[in-house]
């Protein structure tokens, strides 16, 4: 199975690179500022987006000081945009640590977001980068809006498929398009290839966001990695979805109305597994996560071939592979 060890030693120096760089532009002479960020770069996960701007970068060129620049500002504005999840959500924990609300509430907090926003947006308008600045507010304007559409239809539990892909399209594969976009940008491509570079980013994120939710099913993941995080939170994933689909109009009721009032009891939880299990719904996710993958992968083979090209074609399989 193929891991990110497995892509890391391509861009190796570039990412601890990015890390000294992506530090510094976190610094403020706020101390608690300070002892916060530094919080913050310690809980940090798997280092997918700024990979993903780093092969999208060395595919089209030469990796330079605007490929980290694009890195650092996609890493700021989708931690400023965590930190403001975990305090709308009420989340206490984030991939094992506390979160900043849980350690210092809620105004810490949202402040936190609304510094490391402002160190984005300066980052980018210091180096007059407004067309990767563009960018990335594109992405994170389509991210906002597919919370609030999840919201919206979380409250009445009435999502359809074509929602849902709306849904995921706007919170998560606008920000890895996003990323492959400016990667492209940062070495000086065209207007037309950043374009087939978003589109297969989205294709990519399509499938990063259907493997999260197979993943919350229990689906191959590490032993001990929480699940019915969506159930718990009554949203609807692909799963369900279809499940619901396929279902008689008392089942589709019955279920409903378990997640409208139990979704937090752990027999409920195990009985809307059961329930997507034998209706087909991780099958069918699972169909569907390999459908964008391919195309995904389709999509990257047409790049002149180079060793970030095999990378690429690899992380997106790493993404479609994983357990956590």
């Amino acid at each position: 199975m193929i891991t990110l060890d497995d892509i890391r030693p391509l861009i190796g120096k570039e990412l601890d690179e990015f890390e000294l760089r992506f530090k510094d532009s976190m610094k403020s002479s706020v101390p608690l500022l300070d002892k916060i960020t530094y919080y913050l770069i310690k809980r940090r996960g798997k280092q997918m987006r700024p990979m993903l701007v780093f092969l999208s970068a060395g595919s089209h060129g030469k990796i330079g000081d605007s490929s980290y620049r694009a890195a650092a500002l996609i890493e700021l504005l989708h931690t400023a945009t965590l930190v403001h999840d975990d305090v709308v959500d009420e989340t206490y924990r984030r991939r094992g640590f506390f979160s900043i609300n849980a350690l210092w509430k809620n105004k810490v907090a949202v402040l936190v977001g609304d510094y490391l926003l402002s160190r984005g947006l300066l980052l980018a308008i210091g180096n007059k980068e407004f067309q990767l600045l563009e960018i990335v507010s594109k992405a994170v304007q389509k991210m906002s809006e597919g919370e609030l559409l999840q919201i919206e239809k979380t409250r009445k539990l009435n999502i359809t498929e074509e929602e849902y892909y709306e849904i995921i399209a706007c919170k998560t594969a606008s920000l890895v398009a996003a990323c492959c976009a400016s990667g492209a940008l940062s070495v000086g491509a065209s207007e037309e290839v950043m374009q087939k570079m978003w589109e297969m980013g989205h294709l990519a994120g399509m499938a990063f966001q259907l493997k999260d939710d197979l993943l919350d099913f229990g689906t191959g993941q590490d032993i001990g990695k929480p699940v019915g995080t969506d159930i718990k939170e009554k949203k609807l994933s692909l799963p369900l979805i279809y499940a619901l689909q396929q279902s008689t109009y008392a089942e589709k009721k019955r279920i409903v109305n378990q997640i409208k009032n139990k979704s937090k009891e752990p027999e409920v939880i195990e009985e809307i597994f059961n329930f997507v299990r034998s209706k087909g719904g991780l099958d069918y996710a699972k169909k569907v996560m390999i459908e964008y993958k391919e195309k995904a992968k389709a999509m990257v083979n047409e790049l002149p071939q180079s060793d970030y090209k095999i990378a690429f074609v690899n992380l997106i399989e790493f993404v479609t592979e994983r357990k956590n």
